[in-house]
């Protein structure tokens, strides 16, 4: 009988949807830092914000290699919420379809641990995994770049071919399939890149969408 699969979960926009309440939050206190620390316009902090998050993955990433960002003091002050619960969205029945689901389960995030933490208190989802990884334990090498995959197998000392990486950010599946693993995406595009295995629009499609898998890894 094949081993279960390890189960690389994204966050944001893969177990819960962060778009309505809390990605425009995080969105402005990364604008207001970038205001307040590089001494920039509301519009200028807002574009390099952006322009930062396309071209490295995260944010954090341009602010540290081109400011010298601190950044445990950037995310420390951009990921506070007075009362997250009330911002959460997110499937009530998604902590049975974990318990369902074999294997192990590791969140894999580009946000900082005590955040990913809190949303998956808020959510009552915590004791569904066997770990959670923020940003800080990655080096602040964010997805898509291969550094922060690499350093997180290596961690857990995980072979990539049982590994099966849940995303709702495509090229994010794309560094995860170089490096051998399979992969799920939750989106509800009309299109499949190559280097998607199976696409679902929502996570709790997952373990009957995966059932094939689960003998495959």
């Amino acid at each position: 009988m094949p081993a279960p699969p390890v189960w690389l979960f994204d966050l944001d926009n893969t177990l819960h949807n962060a778009s309505p309440h809390i990605f425009p939050h995080i969105n402005r206190s990364m604008t207001a830092y970038l205001e307040q620390h590089l001494s920039l316009s509301h519009e200028a902090a807002n574009s390099l914000r952006m322009h930062y998050w396309q071209r490295y993955g995260a944010t954090l990433s341009g602010l540290i290699r081109h400011h010298g960002t601190d950044p445990h003091h950037f995310l420390r002050e951009t990921h506070r919420f007075e009362q997250l619960h009330e911002l959460m969205v997110f499937e009530r029945a998604l902590g049975a379809m974990l318990r369902r689901l074999p294997g192990r389960k590791i969140v894999f995030s580009n946000a900082p641990r005590m955040y990913a933490d809190a949303v998956l208190e808020a959510m009552g989802i915590a004791g569904r995994f066997d770990s959670v990884v923020g940003i800080e334990q990655l080096g602040f090498h964010p997805k898509p770049g291969i550094e922060g995959y690499r350093r997180l197998l290596h961690h857990f000392g995980l072979n990539p071919r049982q590994c099966v990486m849940v995303e709702d950010t495509a090229v994010n599946l794309k560094t995860a399939r170089r490096l051998g693993m399979r992969t799920v995406w939750v989106s509800r595009s009309l299109r499949r890149p190559s280097y998607v295995d199976i696409k679902i629009s929502n996570v709790l499609g997952l373990r009957r969408a995966c059932a094939h898998l689960l003998t495959a890894v």
